[in-house]
């Protein structure tokens, strides 16, 4: 019974990450009016991150085996860190936010070495450093190739008027994004399907195969909403603007995914489209609420996901009640102060927008 729940949220898991992460690599291509119809470019996505997925198996051996000891795992707790992870994606997936499925499920693994005292902090640490570096890269590499294609679309104006270099040029971006949708099926598969390996469920064969159908299923039926995020409500995007932004994510996601290392390809994918924004709009780009909300997801959801593992494995496994109570009671007074602040704000703006005092 514990096998057949693991399977399901495992499964459940992959088509969300189809949803979150590998519909986002054909925003660009949609933004910018190359593939016209969302439902074709959800179909792309799932042809080519199934293809990916087949070449995923090093990132599922580091989910499965490289965070926390092996030994620690059983059914239970993968159960826990599936769930755990899903709940935080599946939010962020109603909110059409585009979340890094890579931290949520890093996150839940690494709440339950923490509850076992079990963390491999030599992988972690590099896995958590190209977390950091990765998005950098792809804001800096964005920047970079936002202002020479803006220096070129000036000096050639054919380029942006389009005429006979538009199916060139709309090839080239359907290409690139096809590149990156490789790229997501090769990384984030493992996320779904890598703790069921280091559980023994599956062999690293058969998780990549099943785990690929699933994401691939997901990307069609779930990815709308993620894929009009990224692709029109961050900035509006060239042809080559989009090209520039898939081929930037497609290659850093491959080389992280040749080490076995789990990048998180959606904010890396955003992180180049923000820096091809920047260069075109300057920094006002940042001054979007869309983007803001962005990065505060990512700053919260690998936090969620480790305080739900840990709460939940406290819960279930080692049934360590007063130390849950302890973090339910952090949880309320956090939320609790933040409310007050919002309060206090807002009725500070009212008694100056009065005109009063007190």
């Amino acid at each position: 019974m514990l096998v057949a729940v693991a399977f399901i949220i495992a499964l459940f898991f992959a088509m969300n990450i189809g949803a979150s992460g590998t519909a986002a690599s054909m925003g660009p291509a949609y933004g910018s009016g190359a593939i016209p119809k969302k439902r074709t470019a959800m179909i792309l996505v799932s042809i080519f991150a199934l293809l990916g997925a087949l070449s995923g198996g090093e990132v599922v051996r580091t989910i499965g085996n490289g965070i926390i000891s092996p030994g620690v795992l059983d059914v239970e707790i993968v159960i826990i860190i599936l769930a755990a992870a899903c709940l935080t994606l599946f939010f962020a997936n109603v909110l059409g936010i585009p979340l890094s499925t890579s931290e949520v499920v890093v996150g839940a693994i690494i709440g339950a070495g923490i509850a076992y005292q079990a963390l491999l902090f030599d992988q972690l640490i590099i896995i958590i450093a190209f977390w950091l570096i990765t998005p950098i890269t792809a804001f800096l590499l964005g920047l970079v190739l936002g202002k020479w294609i803006r220096y070129a679309e000036n000096r050639w104006k054919e380029l942006t008027e389009l005429g006979k270099w538009k199916k060139p040029l709309a090839f080239l971006l359907i290409a690139a994004g096809c590149i990156e949708a490789y790229a997501a099926g090769m990384n984030n598969v493992a996320n779904a399907v890598g703790p069921l390996v280091g559980v023994g469920l599956l062999d690293v064969t058969m998780a990549v195969l099943l785990g690929g159908l699933f994401v691939s299923l997901g990307a069609v039926l779930l990815g709308g909403r993620v894929l009009e995020t990224n692709g029109k409500k961050i900035t509006r995007l060239s042809l080559l603007q989009g090209s520039a932004v898939s081929l930037t994510g497609g290659s850093l996601v491959i080389t992280a995914s040749i080490f076995g290392l789990p990048v998180p390809l959606t904010q890396i994918t955003t992180s180049a489209i923000v820096g091809v924004g920047t260069a075109d709009k300057g920094f006002q780009m940042w001054q979007q609420s869309i983007v803001k909300q962005i990065i505060k997801v990512w700053v919260v959801s690998p936090v969620i996901s480790l305080v739900l593992s840990y709460g939940l494995i406290l819960l279930f496994k080692t049934t360590d009640y007063y130390t849950l109570f302890v973090i339910l009671s952090v949880f309320i007074a956090t939320a609790g102060v933040y409310s007050l602040y919002l309060s206090t704000r807002a009725e500070r703006r009212s008694t100056y927008d009065e005109g009063g005092g007190i």
